[in-house]
């Protein structure tokens, strides 16, 4: 059981106490000072390992269930001993140019915060620290440890959509680049830069309405002064939504683009093979006609006629090439 449980205290006036190691006990004596409450921190635990924690807590087989089988949308569930949030924290591989999401769910209740992680990019750490270091906002209970998470996450989506857009840019100016260069994989790039962006929208869109509800009035365990802090959390993310609404709208741009250079690309390619085709075509032709092995045919005598055919040829060629020119197909 101490291999998934990454942290536990009890945290009595914003500050940090010593207590028993067995959560249990934290718990009774959280709820038994009256002003304080127990942080348990847990990684990707298994069914039977958060089978007692379950228990102690009272949470509620169906926020078990999804906090132990993950894949969960962002969310937010009223129990009638806990509150169950689930949020999705993002990680952007710049070399890589891939998003990838962990999940993070928290039960909030009577003198308790149970943090659940799955898989990489959790702030909880550097959220435990800060919070450490910030008694006053820490002293506000369960309710300083759900901002204080909701925040970090929301705040590091604004990051990763910076970083997007510097790579968007970067894509931006290879798509309209001078013609010359390499754009066999760019459509492909832009493809799943799209699908990076889809995986990013995953994790803002459905945050809304939690936050909404945050925010609002009503809900349990969560403190009513916190309620400008959790609409500070929605601006912050309303940010982050509207860029990945342009971030979205850019690539399909960027993409439509693309193809449509393709399009008029591949239109002057076949202009060009047409006036070569064109320009090969006379002289074959004329070649073919005197290539027949007739007695009478026009100047088949006359010492000058095999001349005077290749002067044809050439005279018809360079004017199909003068035309073609000046047409800006060659």
């Amino acid at each position: 059981m101490h291999r998934v449980i990454v942290d536990c205290a009890i945290y009595r006036d914003g500050h940090r106490t010593e207590g028993p190691a067995d959560f249990s006990d934290a718990l009774d004596e959280a709820r038994a000072a009256g002003d304080a409450f127990v942080w348990i921190g847990l990684h990707e635990p298994t069914e039977k390992e958060f089978e007692l924690v379950a228990s102690e807590f009272a949470l509620h087989p169906l926020a078990v269930e999804d906090a132990l089988n993950a894949h969960q949308r962002p969310k937010l569930e009223v129990y009638d001993d806990s509150l169950f949030v689930v949020l999705k924290p993002v990680v952007y591989d710049d070399d890589a140019d891939t998003v990838s999401t962990g999940e993070l769910m928290l039960f909030l209740g009577d003198s308790f915060v149970v943090t659940v992680r799955h898989g990489e990019g959790s702030p909880l750490a550097r959220v435990r620290r800060r919070l450490e270091q910030d008694p006053e906002l820490l002293a506000h209970g369960p309710t300083a440890v759900l901002y204080a998470v909701s925040d970090e996450v929301v705040d590091h989506y604004i990051d990763v959509s910076a970083m997007l857009q510097a790579d968007l840019d970067d894509l931006e100016a290879e798509v309209f680049a001078p013609p010359g260069g390499d754009t066999r994989h760019t459509a492909s790039r832009i493809y799943s830069f799209k699908r990076q962006v889809v995986e990013f929208r995953r994790a803002t869109v459905p945050l809304t309405e939690p936050v909404i509800r945050l925010a609002g009035s009503g809900l349990p365990f969560v403190d009513e002064r916190a309620r400008p802090f959790f609409r500070d959390v929605g601006d912050h993310l309303t940010r982050a939504n509207e860029s990945v609404d342009g971030l979205d709208r850019l690539l399909t741009d960027i993409l439509s683009a693309h193809l449509a250079q393709m399009g008029v690309q591949q239109n002057d390619d076949m202009r060009k093979i047409s006036a070569w085709a064109a320009m090969a075509a006379v002289p074959t032709m004329v070649a073919g006609v005197y290539g027949m092995n007739f007695d009478h045919m026009p100047e088949l005598r006359e010492p000058w006629g095999y001349p005077a055919v290749l002067v044809l040829m050439a005279g018809i060629v360079f004017w199909l090439h003068r035309l073609f020119k000046r047409r800006g197909w060659l």
